[in-house]
């Protein structure tokens, strides 16, 4: 987590709360991490962190968004800010579709 926050801080974001959400509470098998945060102004933002040997392709990006969707469920509130961190080769056509639905790629 600490790699995560001094990225985010050299990028110029601070957060005054992290929250590590476990995968399992939201029904989830994967091994990512996610996070939800709270920036300085109140907004909350999304925290996804990937990391996997094989490329993120386009069926990937339905499974985040569907991870995303259970995570507005589980806190019955939008985020106003989606941040994916992936430490894998990106498919262009999946980083294209990220960036429609709304997410930062880090």
């Amino acid at each position: 987590m600490q790699i995560l926050v001094d990225s985010l801080r050299e990028k110029g974001k601070i957060y005054k709360k992290m929250q590590e959400v476990v995968p399992k509470e939201l029904g989830i098998r994967n091994k990512i991490k996610i996070y939800k945060a709270t920036d300085m102004t109140g907004y909350f933002t999304a925290i996804i962190a990937v990391s996997q040997k094989s490329r993120v392709l386009m069926k990937d990006v339905r499974k985040y968004e569907e991870i995303y969707s259970k995570l507005t469920v589980h806190f019955d509130h939008n985020f106003k800010h989606k941040l994916i961190f992936i430490d894998a080769p990106l498919c262009s056509k999946a980083k294209e579709a990220f960036k429609t639905q709304g997410w930062k790629i880090q």
